[in-house]
């Protein structure tokens, strides 16, 4: 026979349990406390290396293959200041003329004295115009450039393993709240199986039961497969041989507060933006490239040096040759490269704006998030909670139905769910705004 509890309406009942649990429990802990979702402890296996977000930045950073391939253009860029700031080599010069190769009965140690010519010299190219030293500063221009281009993709490469931590968090924070649902509508399930073997409920109700039950059990089989692939996606970028297999992450998932204000965050980025500053190199590049042009338009001399011995006689010469510039004057070169500085500033003056577009963008982004997370955090998540405990509580002492109780446990869990994903995309957002002011230390 059934209690009489059964009798109550099922909202009078929701109200006596909650204040009989309100009187019997003691006070909640703060919403810090309460509302974030507790840190992964889901390592592989015991023992895995746990890697928090500072130590997988360091390891990308050091380890990346892209990055390294990166920065060997740095290298490759350091070799071309050596080739710049090579002179021209001497051009040795050597001949013998009047050899009697058709009249070889006339050959003879007299003839080759008296009568055949030998020449030996030596040349060289002296540059006018200040070439090598233009060389050599644009060489340099071109490395300060190239330097600034590898550390932009150093920023980018923060960012995305950043991100790329931020998915292995939400994974396995999915999957803890994944199993610990499922474990305790598992006990829901076996109160149900023994409500329809007693003949308190139809099968319909069962069935029903062990229909949502399977919808916990592929949320945890997707909430895995995730963590799985976000760890193997990460460990592509910290570097694959520098990580083990059952590697995890060190991390607490929870809401990061920040202080700080649009302008200062724009003004930081005007000083700390790596590609804002290769843009700002690259006008002295052009600058450079520009009077290297100028500098090629000057005609350099040849030198000459020559000894002669021919008739017994021994005769040293001289000889000089520059080129008349009347019609090349390098001035084809000359006018492009003065275009290459308005591209240049241009170019410069583009991302100046792009870095502050990029700022606020990411500044409004983190705004954004950060109000969502708050409504979750205002109380919703308690709510929630309340509200699943209460439908659980009743539906298990027959005063609920069904339905009522998978509507508050769908309500439930989708408000968790929708929290984890808030918060990841506050996370993403706060690493964006990281990235668009160019540093780690947001003013």
């Amino acid at each position: 026979m059934r209690s009489t509890i059964l009798h109550l309406p099922t909202f009078v009942l929701a109200c006596l349990l909650a204040a009989s649990a309100s009187a019997q429990k003691p006070a909640p802990p703060s919403p810090q406390d309460s509302q974030a979702p507790a840190a992964s402890q889901l390592a592989q296996k015991p023992g895995a290396q746990l890697i928090s977000l500072d130590q997988a930045i360091q390891m990308a950073l050091e380890h990346n293959h892209s990055l390294l391939a990166a920065r060997s253009t740095i290298q490759q860029s350091q070799a071309g200041e050596i080739t710049a700031n090579l002179r021209p080599d001497p051009v040795l010069l050597g001949d013998v003329q009047y050899l009697p190769v058709f009249q070889p009965g006339t050959f003879s140690s007299d003839y080759m004295n008296n009568s055949a010519e030998f020449d030996m010299g030596v040349s060289y190219l002296f540059e006018r115009g200040g070439k090598r030293q233009s060389r050599v500063r644009a060489a340099r221009d071109l490395t300060a450039v190239t330097k600034s281009q590898v550390a932009d993709n150093e920023r980018t490469l923060a960012f995305n393993v950043a991100t790329d931590f931020i998915n292995v968090e939400l994974a396995e924070s999915t999957l803890e709240f994944a199993n610990q649902d499922l474990k305790s509508f598992q006990d829901t399930v076996n109160i149900t199986e023994a409500r329809y073997k007693a003949g308190d409920i139809g099968l319909d109700d069962f069935l029903k039961m062990k229909l949502q039950f399977l919808q916990f059990q592929t949320d945890v089989a997707q909430a895995r497969l995730g963590r799985l692939q976000g760890l193997s996606d990460l460990r592509q970028l910290l570097g694959f041989e520098q990580v083990s297999a059952d590697y995890d992450v060190a991390g607490s998932f929870d809401y990061l507060p920040l202080k700080g204000n649009l302008d200062d965050m724009q003004l930081a980025a005007l000083k700390s933006r790596p590609d804002l500053e290769a843009a700002q190199q690259g006008v002295a590049a052009a600058n450079s490239a520009f009077n290297l042009q100028k500098a090629i338009g000057k005609r350099d001399v040849t030198g000459q040096l020559n000894y002669t011995h021919v008739a017994d006689l021994n005769q040293i010469a001289l000889y000089a040759s520059i080129p008349l510039p009347i019609f090349d004057r390098n001035q084809g070169e000359i006018k492009r490269a003065s275009f290459a500085i308005s591209q240049a500033q241009e170019q410069r003056l583009y991302l100046n704006g792009q870095v502050l577009t990029d700022v606020r963008d990411a500044y409004e982004g983190w705004k954004a998030n950060d109000e969502v997370v708050g409504l979750y955090r205002s109380g919703y998540l308690d709510e929630a909670q309340q509200s699943r405990d209460i439908a659980d509580y009743a539906y298990k002492h027959g005063a609920a139905s069904l339905l009522d109780f998978l509507d508050a446990e769908r309500s439930y869990r989708s408000t968790q769910l929708g929290y984890r994903q808030s918060l990841a995309s506050y996370l993403k957002a706060l690493e964006q705004l990281r990235e668009a002011v160019g540093t780690r230390s947001l003013p």
